[in-house]
């Protein structure tokens, strides 16, 4: 498990894609007013909008390496990924056997 940032608003600065209540959601935005989070559940497009004071009392869940975050009516587990790109540039390839040939 990695170490937790200090708040969930430092988290989500450095996330590429959200897990919400089971959920993969790539769908995200963080203004000055809300944390809005999108995403597809089967053929249903599921909505969940967060102002920043309840991003602010978001608790950290180490156990589960998630943040638990209330709304009006409900509470919901979030957790945040950082993506992993690969490099899809055969160029590389060439240099390296042609200097493996050498």
């Amino acid at each position: 498990m990695s170490t937790a940032p200090a708040d969930l608003l430092s988290a989500l600065n450095g996330a590429d894609m959200l897990i919400i209540d089971n959920l993969h959601a790539w769908q995200f935005s963080l203004d000055d007013q809300h944390l809005n989070i999108e995403c597809m559940d089967g053929r249903n497009l599921r909505k969940w909008q967060f102002s920043l004071a309840q991003v602010a009392a978001a608790t950290y869940q180490e156990a589960s390496d998630s943040w638990n975050i209330h709304s009006n009516d409900a509470s919901h587990s979030l957790q945040c990924l950082g993506a992993v790109s690969g490099n899809n540039d055969d160029e590389d390839e060439v240099e390296d056997a042609a200097n493996d040939a050498q």
